[in-house]
């Protein structure tokens, strides 16, 4: 496929409310501007010399993104200053789509169906930044959808994330052709045993194509009350006839999510450069 036909569409999931960031951690050395960030919850801007996310934001542009919609709240103001006024971006444009309650993943991906178009759409995390070649090659998939599918062992000895944590991720079940059977959240000892190895992750690393919002309407909240994106993705696998073809990554995730991740994930993104 010609590069300029490739998608070039990628939504970043910003909304969360970051209730683990929140909590006070006192064995966890930060600086003060660090704590304040962490106070707000809002991850995607945790500085590490600059905002976490503008490291995120630049392996998309290596990978050949360039229209970007960040998935934000109504009181996400610093985001919107940030990356609407304060900095100038050479590679890539920035939009901003409103979800006005933090009601779940899905409903975060249904704020950016006007971005989307019928394009077909890369949906990451805010609080992730993952590896550019995995970001590329979903790029590259032809008009289907997919996931990154991360091996688990893979993510123990690479990400900053603690092996415990790992160990209760969604899990993907892979069939003999490559595409995804369907993703089993919070899997128990006896089902991780069913599966064959190497067992993979979900890190919420997706391509999608227009139906996906289809499908996000017509789930159910979950028993935490929210929409979420894995279930709307089994909706699309048993309903809609949807098939995502499963790219199994042996690399590793790092994940911003409690107070105690940020050190570490400076130090593997120190001296990255960042060109937006």
């Amino acid at each position: 496929m010609a590069e300029s036909n490739m998608m070039d569409k990628a939504v970043i999931l910003a909304r969360g409310l970051g209730t683990r960031m929140r909590k006070d951690d006192e064995q966890v050395e930060i600086s003060q501007e660090q704590a304040a960030v962490a106070e707000t919850g809002v991850k995607a801007m945790m500085p590490i010399e600059r905002p976490f996310l503008d490291y995120v934001l630049h392996d998309l542009a290596e990978a050949g993104y360039r229209r970007i919609c960040l998935v934000i709240g109504p009181e996400h103001g610093a985001v919107r200053r940030y990356y609407g006024q304060t900095i100038t971006c050479e590679r890539l444009s920035i939009e901003f789509a409103i979800q006005e309650k933090p009601l779940g993943t899905a409903d975060a991906v249904l704020a950016a169906e006007k971005f989307a178009g019928r394009d077909h759409i890369l949906v990451i995390n805010s609080d992730n930044h993952y590896p550019r070649e995995v970001l590329r090659s979903l790029r590259e998939l032809n008009d289907q959808n997919g996931l990154a599918a991360f091996e688990r062992e893979a993510m123990i000895a690479g990400s900053n994330i603690p092996a415990e944590r790992i160990t209760r991720f969604a899990v993907v079940r892979i069939g003999k052709d490559g595409y995804m059977t369907d993703i089993i959240e919070k899997p128990d000892e006896r089902t991780l045993k069913s599966l064959k190895e190497p067992i993979c992750v979900s890190m919420n690393c997706w391509r999608f194509g227009p139906r996906i919002f289809e499908a996000c309407r017509a789930i159910k909240p979950s028993v935490r009350g929210e929409l979420e994106l894995p279930d709307a993705v089994q909706y699309a696998l048993d309903f809609l006839g949807e098939r995502f073809k499963a790219l199994v990554v042996k690399a590793a995730v790092l994940d911003m999510s409690y107070r105690a991740d940020v050190p570490l994930v400076a130090e593997k993104l120190a001296g990255q450069e960042v060109h937006l």
